[in-house]
């Protein structure tokens, strides 16, 4: 009862969506969520530059000096985490992720945003730690855009996507590469997003595990929050799909009376399912 309490009130701090409709994430064996400035290969960088956390407008209050602060709780205190987990000083500003798919167009979940919540909603490029122990408290104004509409969006029990236009052309970041062929069991995958809402965790090391028609299933090392996130192969770096869906988040600690990272081997629990891109592809072309 008391890890089913905790896991609804996540969800209901990260997703402005249903609660009954947000699938959580987990850890697979090694935790390898790196900050962005501790990732080495450059190339890995650039591509984690063209993503973008989701954040709500009531978070974001633009300031006099061309500044945006960001408010929000520590990753600690908005769910309730024992003080030994990783990440537990950080901010827990964004509810979902996203990345930059056109000039002015994001992808994202489609459990994260639709029309009713687009005006309430801004994606806010370079929300990352920038050494350690510096909290990102702002960015410049220059890196929030707002949501102008929701282009195209799906969610059902295989498919979870939406394409979003933003107020204006992201200046300063480029788009990403989406794959033109599907993924492959056993191809490995890394992800770039913000789990449950901290700054920007790039995840590598995982595998494909199986492939659908719509989604395939990798053991990634995901956080509700990390929905919408780019999963990319990590050797191309093309982006081959949309972080959806997965094992639940946290267990219950009863000594401490905190929660902690539900943990699983490499090879086993459900693992986390990811939209395939070409959702993302087809819609680009209509649109």
């Amino acid at each position: 009862m008391v890890k089913a309490i905790l896991l609804v009130a996540l969800c209901y701090f990260l997703s402005p969506i249903a609660i009954a409709k947000i699938q959580s994430k987990v850890i697979y064996g090694d935790d390898n969520r790196l900050e962005y400035f501790q990732v080495r290969r450059s190339d890995v960088r650039e591509v984690a530059d063209s993503t973008a956390a989701v954040v709500r407008n009531t978070n974001l209050q633009p300031k006099a000096d061309g500044t945006t602060e960001i408010s929000a709780k520590t990753f600690q205190k908005s769910v309730g985490l024992c003080s030994t987990e990783r990440f537990a000083e950080e901010p827990s500003g964004a509810y979902c992720s996203a990345f930059l798919v056109g000039d002015d167009m994001v992808a994202t979940a489609g459990h994260c945003i639709d029309d009713s919540r687009c005006p309430q909603s801004s994606f806010v490029f370079t929300y990352r730690m920038s050494e350690q122990g510096i909290a990102p408290m702002s960015v410049s104004s220059s890196e929030v855009y707002a949501c102008k509409q929701v282009l195209e969006r799906e969610q059902t029990g295989a498919q979870d996507y939406a394409l979003v236009q933003l107020d204006r052309p992201v200046r300063g970041h480029r788009i990403l590469t989406l794959a033109k062929d599907p993924v492959q069991v056993g191809d490995a995958v890394l992800t770039v997003g913000h789990p449950s809402g901290i700054p920007t965790k790039i995840t590598d090391n995982g595998v494909v595990r199986s492939t659908k028609s719509a989604f395939f299933t990798a053991n990634l090392d995901t956080y509700g929050g990390n929905s919408g996130s780019a999963v990319f192969n990590q050797n191309t770096l093309e982006v081959v799909g949309i972080l959806v869906r997965g094992e639940s988040d946290f267990v219950y600690d009863s000594v401490n009376k905190c929660a902690v990272s539900n943990r699983c081997a490499s090879d086993s629990c459900r693992g986390e399912d990811v939209t395939n891109i070409s959702y993302i592809s087809e819609a680009l072309k209509r649109n």
